[in-house]
């Protein structure tokens, strides 16, 4: 099983989408949200972002539209509250490196534990935050897990829309 999850990164993506930590499916194979349940790949086709619905094996397709994955805490885990607090804070500053050097528009935290931590608060809401990160607009979407019951297929894609259209503002679309 591979150590780590690479990420899939390029300079000025609109949105750079970012999970807490990889899941043990997603590191054994070496791709994003390949866990058999992890609505991620549906939910950004269904929201607008993808043409077509990637297959986990192909993630790196997209950077065609624009849009990168990485992960806060590198160590893969079965579930996100395996982590500390302090691998949260380890990570801060190899993440807001990774940020200031590749310039998304847009930097999307799967889920409020991870940008909580990095925060430092408790009250996060959903959608755009009030703060950026090393320039980049920080924006927090529900995690896609499928541990995460609290939101439906169609809640994820509503709130991932919500996203992709204020990407795509002032631009024909996401795509090149």
């Amino acid at each position: 099983m591979a150590d780590t999850l690479p990420d899939i990164i390029a300079e000025r993506l609109a949105v750079l989408f970012c999970g807490i930590n990889p899941g043990m499916t997603a590191a054994a194979t070496g791709h994003h949200f390949a866990g058999r349940g992890n609505r991620f790949w549906r939910a950004i086709h269904l929201a607008g972002f993808t043409a077509e619905e990637i297959l986990p094996r192909n993630d790196r397709m997209i950077l065609q539209y624009r849009c990168g994955l990485t992960s806060v805490v590198e160590r893969p885990t079965a579930r996100a509250d395996e982590l500390s607090p302090q691998e949260f804070l380890c990570a801060a500053a190899g993440l807001e490196q990774k940020i200031a050097r590749q310039r998304p528009r847009f930097v999307a935290f799967l889920g409020k534990a991870a940008y909580s931590a990095l925060a430092g608060r408790r009250d996060v809401a959903w959608g755009l935050q009030p703060t950026t990160m090393q320039g980049s607009a920080i924006w927090v979407l529900p995690n896609p897990s499928g541990r995460n019951r609290a939101f439906t297929l169609d809640d994820l894609v509503d709130a991932y829309r919500q996203l992709y259209l204020a990407a795509g503002e002032g631009e024909a679309s996401l795509t090149r």
